[in-house]
């Protein structure tokens, strides 16, 4: 039997969360949401500008997550920010709390997608980087950058 093709529409990245944090390992999860927030999903309109993940009582919530309310809503509309609980295997949720315990991970949310008609969010561990770690980073782009122009040059 074939498998069905994964269509993934990208909702919205954290771009803050590859420059702040050494990202090691990410994870799919699920999200429950309710129906208002799903509709706003699908219109593009949620951030995860200072969002963060935390492991609590064997269960993993997305704590600051904006989803902003729907355009076509009533009174039973959604709550922007309320807390979110992420649906993972019971043995990502305790590697990852294991981690997150022991070796100063913490847990990012890096994006939200849909696949296959499901509201999906992409979490990294990540280790804080400092301030010389981010200036390096931005070094490394540039000498990049300069490197694969003066190629360009050079072929022209």
């Amino acid at each position: 039997m074939a498998k069905k093709d994964q269509a993934i529409k990208i909702i919205c990245q954290n771009k803050q969360a590859r420059r702040n944090f050494f990202i090691d390992d990410t994870y799919e999860a699920g999200m429950v949401l309710v129906g208002t927030e799903v509709k706003a999903l699908r219109e593009g309109r949620a951030n995860l500008t200072d969002s963060y993940a935390a492991v609590k009582d064997d269960e993993v919530f997305l704590h600051d997550m904006h989803i902003s309310p729907y355009s076509h809503g009533n009174r039973y509309n959604h709550d922007p920010r309320r807390t979110r609980k992420l649906l993972l295997h019971r043995r990502e949720i305790r590697r990852i709390y294991g981690k997150t315990r022991e070796r100063g991970f913490t847990i990012v949310p890096l994006k939200v997608y849909f696949k296959n008609g499901k509201a999906k969010v992409e979490i990294g561990l990540g280790k804080g980087k400092k301030l010389y770690d981010k200036r390096e980073d931005l070094k490394q782009r540039d000498d990049k950058r300069d490197m694969e122009r003066a190629l360009r040059e050079k072929h022209r």
